[in-house]
């Protein structure tokens, strides 16, 4: 028997630390950009992090949303698994601009934060999520990767 949990009222981000949060506040977090869909690439001297604009085969680039994501670690075994015993693990690969990681380091939301701006669109429309450059990883061989590095910063500014 599972049980539901509800997302606090108020600002409950802003009132608990993340291993507070309970699965609904913890879902809520995420702000469905899908920039933890995209392939990444790890300098193997600096272990510095590269995004690429090649997207997961299994991400819906509309809709941000993964199309397996109940069964996605069935598909993709090594699919970023998030949680809070994952966390730290999973940090260096969390885009800057991700909600787990600004609450993580004492960072406000963005105001284009689906709970701060009250709509899930509003990340969308401005252009901070994958929906308007992703590309297929299926459309791609990974040799190719590194052609298509995207640079964060300009995606967040």
């Amino acid at each position: 028997m599972s049980v539901k949990t509800e997302i606090s009222p108020g600002k409950f981000w802003e009132d608990k630390k993340l291993n507070e949060l309970n699965q609904a506040e913890w879902d809520a977090l995420c702000d469905g950009c899908g920039l933890c869909c995209l392939q990444k690439l790890q300098d193997d001297e600096t272990d510095e992090i590269f995004y690429t604009a090649v997207s997961c085969q299994y991400l819906d680039s509309d809709s941000c949303q993964c199309k397996v994501y109940p069964k996605r670690f069935e598909y993709l075994p090594e699919c970023l698994n998030l949680n809070m015993d994952t966390f730290q693990t999973a940090l260096p690969w969390l885009p800057p601009s991700c909600a787990y990681k600004l609450i993580y380091e004492g960072k406000s939301l963005e105001d284009w934060h689906p709970l701060i701006s009250q709509d899930k669109n509003t990340i969308h429309l401005r252009k901070r999520s994958v929906r308007h450059f992703a590309i297929c990883g299926t459309e791609l061989d990974e040799d190719d990767w590194q052609e298509h590095l995207i640079d964060l910063v300009e995606i967040n500014d």
